[in-house]
């Protein structure tokens, strides 16, 4: 089994990576929503574009 994150062979440490720094990156991605299945349903599109734009008006950009 080769490792999802670099393809080397896994430490049975770390399975199903190959090292600490390749779990890490992976559960870096899962927790900054890199992983996020997107959403087709219409309800969860809106409700997150209106998430965004309240967001947006509430914390505007700094320059």
């Amino acid at each position: 089994m080769s490792c999802p994150i670099c393809s080397k062979d896994t430490d049975p440490a770390y399975r199903p990576f190959c090292s600490r720094r390749c779990a890490d990156l992976d559960l870096a991605r899962w927790l900054s929503g890199g992983y996020a299945v997107p959403s087709t349903d219409p309800q969860d599109v809106e409700e997150a574009i209106e998430a965004a734009e309240r967001a947006a008006r509430d914390d505007p950009p700094r320059h």
